[in-house]
């Protein structure tokens, strides 16, 4: 009897390990699941989603760059989260949490990428690259935004531009609602706050 439930205990036990495992193997990160923490890529991710991440190199589209990252410019074609582009995690300076949030485009050091934005996307009454936040871009990197932002993270001030290096991984793929448990257990979302839709 008491072999049999271990067994049954350690079962499921074993197969849940087995699948993070492998998923760690093909996702070539640790660790390969996000908790998504805000609104600010709905309606593609929402908040509390769990989402699995990959290595920058790996399913890396055709336009890609040194980097294995496809900006939103880069190729009509590539489309990931309903959007052109790659969704990618990078950590900013000065900031607890990664930021999860499309790469629109990439600028080198010293450019002026006020001329390549969208002026849609830009603060209101902007009209140079003096008036401009990360302009001219103080390094190379990435120019980034929320599907659900209205403004880019560097003009907003959310981070500089954003470098190669700070890119920790690519979304992959959105798991619904699992990214709750993550929030609650560590505290960062009260019980009652859980909202999944």
């Amino acid at each position: 009897m008491a072999s049999r439930l271990l067994s049954d205990v350690l079962q499921p036990v074993a197969v849940v390990t087995a699948v993070f495992l492998l998923l760690v193997l093909v996702s070539g990160v640790w660790p390969p699941m996000v908790a998504i923490e805000s609104g600010s890529m709905d309606p593609h991710m929402q908040k509390g989603d769990m989402v699995v991440i990959t290595a920058t190199d790996r399913f890396s589209g055709g336009s890609a760059d040194a980097a294995g990252v496809v900006t939103t410019d880069d190729d009509g074609e590539y489309r990931r989260f309903v959007g052109d582009g790659d969704v990618i995690i990078y950590n900013a300076p000065n900031r607890g949490t990664p930021i999860i949030h499309r790469a629109r485009f990439r600028v080198e050091a010293g450019e002026n990428w006020y001329e390549r934005a969208n002026q849609s996307y830009l603060p209101a009454g902007v009209e140079s690259c003096d008036e401009l936040r990360n302009c001219p871009a103080p390094h190379g990197g990435y120019v980034t935004m929320g599907d659900a932002n209205g403004v880019y993270d560097q003009a907003k001030g959310i981070a500089p531009v954003v470098k190669e290096e700070w890119v920790r991984a690519k979304a992959g793929l959105r798991i619904p609602c699992l990214g709750w448990l993550r929030l609650v257990a560590e505290g960062s979302e009260p019980l009652g706050g859980v909202s999944c839709g």
